[in-house]
């Protein structure tokens, strides 16, 4: 039975949709069989129910109460809800939840900006893959943080985030740290895994005005898709999407 498909919902939407082409070309790799995912911090279940729907199971890792039960409401309502299994934890965590080499596929989507280890997260998640397994990880951009706080007149901010190794503006910041391709891409192939494809999300999303977004969807989709893999415009997203694999079968 094939299980390539997904809805089209989450997957047309510009700020997703990037990560929702990677993400179907995985599945269409195994599209003869169930894979077992685990989406770390995947809160009400933005990724994971659509990939319950497509046929898999999955299980969402997060270290809110409430997102979960929202995540098990949403999964009801979507008939997938013996498909998805809810854990509460978080992801420096991660290697006490999950078993290692059990998991064809992970998703680490914004997390690795707010734990306190993120070094010890992706060892965690490279240790649940199975040899040959997948991991979809998902970061903050530091170009981008600089650039916005610069353009809405934080200059301070944004000196601040420029200067800082960690990428981190200060005590008010609510992220720990945030990632440039080469410091995410060296993170994750410390974990022994093997980066594939690096892209931007939300390259030009986050700096157009409503009206032109919305006047237009398709256009900034097709543009979004378009710039998602070429330096610089990769380099300026607001998010940077990581695909990786462990080495093996």
């Amino acid at each position: 039975m094939e299980r390539t498909h997904l809805p089209s919902g989450p997957t047309a939407a510009p700020r997703t949709a990037v990560v929702w082409s990677v993400l179907r070309q995985e599945l269409a790799r195994h599209r003869d069989r169930t894979l077992t995912v685990v989406d770390v911090g995947g809160g009400t279940g933005g990724f994971a129910v659509p990939l319950a729907e497509a046929g898999h199971q999955v299980t969402v890792v997060d270290a809110s109460p409430d997102a979960l039960a929202a995540l098990t409401r949403r999964a009801a309502e979507a008939g997938v809800a013996e498909r998805i299994t809810a854990v509460q934890g978080d992801g420096d965590a991660l290697g006490e939840l999950i078993a290692p080499a059990s998991i064809d596929l992970v998703l680490c989507h914004a997390v690795l900006e707010v734990v306190d280890d993120p070094v010890r997260v992706v060892e965690s998640l490279a240790a649940a893959l199975r040899p040959g397994g997948a991991a979809s990880v998902l970061v903050a951009g530091r170009a981008a943080a600089v650039l916005a706080r610069a353009i809405n007149g934080h200059l301070d901010v944004a000196a601040a985030l420029l200067a800082d190794p960690q990428g981190n503006a200060g005590p008010r910041d609510t992220l720990r740290r945030r990632y440039d391709a080469d410091s995410a891409a060296a993170l994750v192939t410390a974990a022994g895994l093997q980066v594939e494809q690096i892209h931007g999300v939300r390259v030009l999303a986050d700096l157009l005005p409503a009206a032109v977004a919305e006047g237009d969807p398709q256009a900034l989709l097709d543009l979004e898709l378009a710039a998602a893999a070429q330096p610089p415009y990769r380099d300026l997203a607001t998010q940077l999407h990581l695909f990786a694999r462990r080495p093996g079968a």
